[in-house]
């Protein structure tokens, strides 16, 4: 199974439907334009345009597909998910194509607008997606087939973990699930699912067992008794890069949790590794890079007010240096305009409250206002942090935390960022027990990550900005 061959493919047959729709439209267009063209095809090859359409029209195709996601989890694709991602890329496509390339020609009357707009659509649309349904069609009979398997292993050793191994194993079509064993929670004398698959280990192991085994997908069939483990076992599994699925229960039918690709496969709860669509995450990379240049740029008169604001407040450094954890747990250093006196922290690490006197008077207006904050538009720039994400700890604190709340691994999915839900609800924490109830905020957020949830919470920042309401 060798996805980049796979992948290579469909870049492949997406770069020539690119090019070959450009030519037919650009002879589409010449032909309205001149019925004889035929006649004198050097006017057609001695003309720039035709070529610099070749070249660069079939890039800008694979850069929009790639920001959709239409090369990621290659052999999991889906033709009628396929028709719809399609269709809708498609329409963005050549609605920006339209108003950039095309609607500054020349026309005989606005009809020709229209016809060129269908004509293009259709062309690109039409041929892109023949390509992709005969790819997709090849993939999705191999994984039925059973030829094309993901590696997957069942957490759970007994009853519901032996009724979904076979559930799986009979359906009268492959969803392509190749078992390479199971690993149990809790420590029993024997295990039903010895008889059926290798025992791997207790599910503590489980990042160990992914990376060893090289799994796709994890089947979580626990028993009732086991419940209480679901989000440990979840919380295991959150540097991995796989596919969770979660046997239901009656009240997850109930409330419609429970969605299901194919008729023929046994019905499971997916929870994805991805926390946005793809071309949300880039959109929102983009939006990251063009705002914090626009702040960058245009609040530089406010960069020099703070800086020699801070400079005359007290003696010491105009900018505060501090390691924080960031993506996936990697230390970055974060930059703000110094708030507090020089060796504030020379007792060691201490949270910051209402009343601290280690904060200068300058300090407690630039806090207020959340100009302290403002340097860390270049650590976005950078591509450490994110406008909109949990806010960065120090590993000090997050290790204090975890005692309290395991769950907060889970923040380390997504980029840290300058504001996030719990700091618009909580502001600065000033207690660890202030920083687990922050916590509740972040998670929602990650549960309902979206580009609208991003702007939503950047104008509640604003808001409270402009109103001094920072704490």
């Amino acid at each position: 199974m060798n996805k980049n061959l796979q992948a290579a493919k469909y870049v492949f047959f997406d770069w020539f439907s690119a090019l070959l729709t450009w030519t037919l439209f650009y002879l589409y267009r010449k032909v309205n334009e001149d019925p004889h063209i035929f006649q004198h095809w050097n006017a057609i090859f001695d003309d720039r345009k035709f070529w610099l359409g070749i070249i660069f029209i079939p890039l800008f195709w694979l850069m929009l597909y790639v920001m959709a996601g239409s090369y990621r989890r290659i052999y999991r694709k889906a033709r009628l998910k396929e028709l719809g991602q399609t269709f809708i890329t498609v329409l963005i496509g050549v609605i920006f194509l339209f108003f950039v390339l095309i609607l500054d020609d020349q026309v005989h009357d606005y009809r020709d607008y229209y016809e060129s707009f269908v004509v293009l659509f259709s062309l690109q649309f039409g041929i892109t997606y023949f390509f992709r349904l005969i790819l997709t069609t090849r993939t999705v009979r191999k994984v039925h087939r059973g030829e094309i398997g993901f590696n997957t292993i069942i957490i759970g050793s007994n009853g519901n973990a032996e009724n979904i191994y076979h559930s799986i194993i009979n359906q009268e079509i492959s969803s392509g699930n190749k078992f390479v064993g199971f690993v149990n929670v809790h420590d029993r004398k024997n295990f039903k699912m010895s008889r059926h698959l290798p025992y791997l280990g207790n599910y503590r192991e489980l990042n160990r067992i992914v990376q060893e085994k090289e799994v796709e997908e994890v089947i979580i069939a626990i028993e009732r008794s086991e419940k209480d483990t679901i989000q440990r076992i979840i919380i295991e599994l959150e540097e991995a890069n796989v596919i969770i699925k979660v046997i239901p229960m009656l009240q997850d039918i109930m409330f419609g949790t429970v969605k299901v690709d194919n008729v023929f496969h046994t019905p499971l709860i997916e929870i994805s590794p991805d926390l946005m669509p793809a071309w949300q995450q880039y959109l929102k990379r983009i939006i990251d890079i063009f705002a914090s240049s626009m702040v960058l740029i245009f609040l530089s008169p406010l960069y020099l007010f703070t800086a020699i604001g801070v400079k005359l407040s007290s003696p010491g450094p105009v900018l505060f240096r501090q390691e924080r954890i960031g993506f996936h747990g990697k230390p970055f250093y974060m930059y703000k305009f110094r708030s507090m006196y020089v060796d504030a922290e020379k007792d060691g690490p201490q949270l910051s409250s209402k009343d601290d006197p280690r904060i200068t008077p300058f300090g407690k207006v630039i806090r207020k206002y959340r100009l302290d904050e403002i340097p860390q538009f270049f650590t976005v720039l950078k591509g450490q942090m994110s406008l909109v994400g949990p806010r960065p700890e120090r590993q000090y604190y997050i290790d204090q935390i975890m005692e309290k709340a395991p769950h907060y691994r889970l923040l380390l999915k997504v980029k840290p960022g300058i504001t996030s839900w719990g700091q618009v609800k909580y502001g600065y924490a000033s207690t660890i027990d202030e920083m687990v109830e922050r916590l509740k905020y972040d998670l929602l957020y990650l549960e309902n990550m979206s580009l609208s949830m991003d702007f939503k919470i950047m104008i509640y920042t604003v808001l409270i900005i402009l109103q001094g309401r920072g704490k």
